[in-house]
């Protein structure tokens, strides 16, 4: 069975010269289609909703195709996309709520959490038979989530400055009440309870403010990753989708087999989210098999290798351990930003990561992803009776 799956990406909207956000984000949405790009807290936000697709190479044709679509029209109005977890030359006071009586009280409840959520993140949807599924599998795959997270780490600055983190963003998305690990729960009853009650609470408004780094679509029938960091390169992306898949692949077929998923020990998830934040994949990451530090390389490895029968089976395993190995000889996006901002400067590293966001390549595209596989690829992609488009 192929499981299918979609992408949401968040972009931040810049003024090209100075490389500082602004709130133009409904006068870029009127050069766009509704449905496939859609609003955000933050007027200096915009998201966009992929197709829903079969295949890793249809997958990087969406895209890469939608990159271009938002790239142009923001540039039709002297404007610029980004995607990556913090703009680095952001200045903590410069968000815009978005009108609308949701995005309103959440300045108002939140305050200064909500006034800094000037964050973007990518978020990974997959097909999942039923919520009972959902439920059993996200505790199988949440050790695995950090070294996602390290692979799309794009968030090193922070208001002109060295975070010393390779993604500050997860340190300010883990303000949220109901941000980071999700924890196990005996069946998808007992999940939507917890939800019930969080909302009953007053703490969240409604079930979409369930930040959990992975949960059930509260309206379609996916398991979505919501750990990483918005990603410069669309490749990236599609490295940890192909990852994501597979682990899920993986936690179903272990799950119909009766073998345990989860040892239920997830006290130590915090923790290794921290290390990912901090160390991207130019330090140490936790090893979800020992509960202890090792080499980044290594850990990263570890993942595509245990995988490898459910990366073949979908046909991705080429690609993800060509975008693996290239991964790790590039180093992270953050990494990237380092040295650009130290070669020249914060502005040199924004207008790095615009040229990313667009495609403009200067790098090795594997060949899985060439242009003629993807061109083949793309055609059929998306199932027949599946959303056109993703939700958000």
């Amino acid at each position: 069975m192929v499981m299918r799956i979609g992408v949401e990406e968040e972009f931040h909207i810049l003024q090209v010269e100075s490389g500082l956000l602004v709130p133009r984000a409904d006068a870029v949405l009127r050069r766009l289609p509704q449905g496939t790009f859609t609003k955000e807290l933050h007027q200096s936000t915009v998201e966009s909703n992929s197709g829903v697709h079969a295949t890793l190479a249809g997958m990087y044709a969406d895209l890469t195709r939608t990159r271009r679509r938002l790239d142009a029209a923001a540039s039709s109005l002297g404007l610029a996309v980004m995607a990556a977890g913090t703009a680095p030359l952001a200045p903590a006071a410069s968000g815009h709520p978005t009108a609308g009586a949701r995005y309103l009280h959440m300045v108002e409840e939140y305050r200064q959490v909500a006034d800094e959520q000037l964050i973007c993140g990518a978020q990974i949807h997959v097909d999942i038979p039923d919520r009972e599924t959902a439920v059993g599998v996200m505790c199988a795959v949440s050790p695995w989530l950090p070294v996602l997270l390290a692979l799309s780490a794009s968030s090193p600055f922070w208001q002109g400055a060295d975070t010393g983190y390779a993604s500050w963003r997860t340190l300010l998305w883990q303000r949220w009440p109901t941000a980071g690990p999700v924890g196990c729960f005996p069946s998808a009853a007992a999940y939507d309870a917890a939800v019930d009650d969080l909302v009953r609470s007053g703490i969240i408004s409604d079930p979409g403010m369930i930040y959990y780094d992975v949960r059930p679509s509260a309206h379609l029938r996916t398991l979505e990753l919501r750990i990483c960091d918005a990603c410069p390169r669309a490749e990236t992306v599609v490295l940890v989708a192909g990852l994501f898949r597979a682990l899920v692949t993986e936690a179903i077929e272990r799950r119909a087999s009766g073998a345990a998923v989860c040892d239920g020990r997830h006290e130590w998830l915090r923790g290794a989210s921290w290390r990912a934040a901090r160390s991207g994949l130019e330090g140490a990451l936790v090893d979800p098999r020992t509960h202890r530090e090792a080499p980044a390389a290594e850990v990263v490895r570890g993942l595509p290798a245990r995988l490898r029968p459910a990366l073949e089976a979908h046909g991705d395993w080429e690609t993800v351990k060509d975008l693996t190995e290239a991964a790790l000889a590039e180093g992270s996006a953050a990494e990237r930003m380092r040295r650009k901002a130290r070669e020249e400067d914060l502005l040199a590293c924004t207008d790095l990561l615009i040229a990313d966001t667009r495609g403009e390549r200067r790098h090795r595209i594997p060949t899985s992803l060439s242009r003629r596989r993807v061109a083949r690829s793309a055609e059929g992609a998306a199932d027949s009776g599946a959303p056109e488009v993703l939700g958000s």
